[in-house]
């Protein structure tokens, strides 16, 4: 399994009028821990594309379970726990740092593609060598 946690400070431009950090900004949250857990496990996007492939989004989905509001810290967790085909699920826990609490949760799949056909194909070998300490790996 791949877990790494991220920190963000909410900021004021997050927020709607309600006061709440708005909807939408946690897909941009997750998308901070997506690219930071990668990172951590040498995976960084720029690499993959370099190599000529891309991982764009095919379905999201958050649960919210708790407000939060402008200058609160939150720390973002993104989870790999397998690749199926040309498949990547990413799963986020979003928590409050001071009391834990939990903010949302969700998770967002991506395919892999080739960057000059746009078609879907398999994991690249090294992102597969990569990952294969972590998560299980189809045959």
């Amino acid at each position: 399994m791949l877990k790494h946690e991220t920190k963000i400070r909410v900021r004021y431009a997050d927020t709607d009028k309600m006061q709440f950090v708005y909807n939408g900004k946690y897909l941009e949250y997750f998308e901070v821990g997506r690219t930071e857990l990668l990172r951590g496990y040498g995976l960084a996007y720029s690499e993959v594309e370099k190599m000529g492939y891309q991982l764009p989004l095919i379905e999201a989905g958050v649960r919210y379970k708790n407000p939060a509001h402008y200058d609160d810290l939150l720390k973002v967790t993104a989870i790999v726990k397998d690749i199926f085909s040309a498949r990547l699920r990413i799963d986020y826990v979003i928590e409050r740092e001071e009391t834990n609490d939990l903010i949302a949760e969700g998770f967002t799949e991506h395919i892999f593609i080739r960057e000059e056909s746009k078609k879907p194909v398999r994991p690249p070998k090294f992102y597969i060598e990569t990952l294969k300490p972590y998560i299980k790996v189809p045959k």
